[in-house]
């Protein structure tokens, strides 16, 4: 089980403890944080799980893939050093901590 703080683009901060084996997206909607909207339900068939990473945890995730990379290309305002999909952010108690922040919209 990880802690993770999901940050809304205005800020308001949510901290929910989210399962090993779940994505960081699937966090995010079974706990209802708005922001990610993730239209194809985790697929990586679109964008709309699209995330900042914090900086601090950047090195700490696995290397984007291929698919991850093609699927950003479609989001809103990428970081091409921050950004990620969360459906393809599996949780380990590695990832105890991580922040996340969404964008002002998702497309």
């Amino acid at each position: 089980m990880a802690k993770i703080t999901y940050i809304e683009f205005n800020g308001t901060q949510h901290v929910v403890e989210v399962a090993n084996g779940l994505t960081v997206m699937e966090g995010a909607r079974d706990n209802a944080i708005p922001g990610i909207d993730a239209d194809c339900g985790g697929a990586c068939a679109c964008s709309t799980c699209h995330a900042y990473i914090h900086p601090d945890w950047v090195a700490r995730l696995p290397p984007i893939e291929e698919m991850e990379a093609d699927m950003l290309d479609f989001a809103y305002e990428t970081d091409p050093k921050r950004s990620r999909l969360t459906c393809q952010l599996k949780v380990t108690d590695a990832l105890d901590g991580l922040i996340v922040q969404m964008p002002e919209k998702q497309i």
